[in-house]
């Protein structure tokens, strides 16, 4: 299943737009729109949502690319006994394409298997197989690797932060891998988006937003692999997406590959968003409906200017990364805004986690590329917790035992 890369249709916020595109949920991740149970087959599948990818450069490891791909959305730490995990029947995918055609020239498999009951209760550990393939070689380069347990308690799971971090595992093939329990590092106002994109105050530039996703948490893949391996040695951007692979579940847009990405341009050039915005919010306006070129170009080709990501005709709904741009900032400590702020290490150059996709793409709707500015936002302009400054990235989840979504009784 794939996701929007470049959220201008997506971030989560857009949900009528969401629903009017049949959304993806899961491959090309380009910056990468917020699945969260958005399209509507895979809402019967959460196990296989993939909810957002992320790709940036490691602030602490310049000479390295920093992949996240989250799935199973709105995770309740306290949702036991039958907590969250990978699906052994379904697998996980990740694709890098250095060419700009559209088409996966590495891409890394993930197979989860349960390990045995504890007591009469489930095991949340998991071990896990990665498998690489690179042209016509595939190769296992991590086996019998283990997921930390969820955050059940701390009865069930002392010392949490420990647990987690044993389960960083190096590869075979040069990357690290991490793949378990994490909070969810997206951040949005999703009630008010989905009550056709209602904004709380003002523009929704100045706060009062309501953060859907503070205490949930995802299962998370995440790797970090050499830069060398996936720079092309010419324009230098890579594309990124992830996915899930149990095609029962699929529709039109989670099924296509990337490559054949054009039959879907009509929902860029011409986005139903901003004639929704037209309708609710005509003082805001007017907004322009047709001849997006500007939008094509910022999820489905990059941009020639100034001189980001651009990687050629070829329409596809990835996350484009150039690898000759540096990091600016620890993670979290970016602009938020990405581009639009001036940081050129952010959204939709690549996605990092503290990326506001919500705020930058109702802008670019509302047609802050092609003269028509307007401080548009959901009022939700960062995580609820930091993040971590060193991989895996996303902080600890929420333990089962605080249940942060439960109300004290007497």
């Amino acid at each position: 299943m794939r996701k929007l890369a470049v959220l201008v249709l997506a971030a989560a916020a857009l949900g009528a737009l969401f629903a009017a595109l049949a959304s993806r949920a899961g491959s090309p991740s380009a910056a990468q729109a917020s699945s969260h149970r958005e399209a509507p087959l895979i809402s019967e599948d959460p196990s296989a949502d993939n909810t957002d990818t992320y790709a940036f450069r490691s602030p602490d490891r310049p000479d390295t690319v920093s992949i996240i791909s989250n799935y199973i959305p709105g995770e309740d730490p306290a949702a036991g006994p039958n907590w969250y995990t990978f699906s052994p029947s379904a697998r996980y995918v990740v694709y890098a394409d250095k060419n700009g055609d559209g088409k996966p020239d590495v891409t890394w498999r993930f197979r989860f298997k349960n390990q045995a009951p504890v007591a009469f209760l489930q095991n949340t550990q998991q071990s896990y197989t990665v498998t690489r393939v690179e042209g016509n070689s595939s190769r296992v380069v991590g086996n019998g690797l283990l997921t930390p347990p969820d955050n059940i308690g701390p009865r069930s799971t002392p010392n949490y932060h420990s647990l987690a971090m044993a389960g960083v595992h190096d590869l075979s093939d040069g990357s690290k891998v991490f793949a378990g329990q994490r909070d969810d590092g997206f951040f949005g106002d999703i009630g008010a988006a989905f009550d056709l994109v209602a904004i709380r105050n003002g523009t929704g530039a100045t706060g009062g937003g309501k953060d859907f996703f503070a205490g949930y948490a995802v299962h998370a893949i995440s790797l970090q692999v050499p830069l060398s391996q996936l720079d092309n040695g010419g324009n230098h951007v890579v594309g990124i997406w992830s996915a899930s692979e149990r095609p029962v579940v699929k529709d039109k847009w989670n099924a296509a590959d990337p490559d054949k990405d054009k039959q879907f341009e009509q929902y860029y050039s011409s986005p139903i968003l901003a004639k929704l915005l037209n309708q609710l919010y005509p003082q805001f306006g007017p907004f322009q409906e047709n001849n997006r070129t500007d939008l094509v170009s910022v999820l489905l080709t990059g941009l020639k200017e100034p001189n980001l990501n651009f990687t050629g005709d070829t329409r596809a709904d990835e996350i484009r990364l150039n690898l000759a741009i540096a990091p600016t900032a620890a993670v979290g400590q970016g602009n938020r805004l990405g581009v639009l702020g001036g940081d050129l290490a952010g959204w939709p150059n690549g996605r990092r986690l503290e990326d506001d996709v919500i705020d930058i793409a109702e802008r670019a709707v509302g047609g802050v590329l092609i003269g028509h500015s307007l401080p548009l936002g959901d009022g939700v302009d960062a995580n609820d917790v930091p993040y971590m400054t060193s991989f895996p990235y996303q902080a600890d989840p929420f333990s089962g035992y605080d249940n942060t979504k439960g109300q004290q009784k007497p």
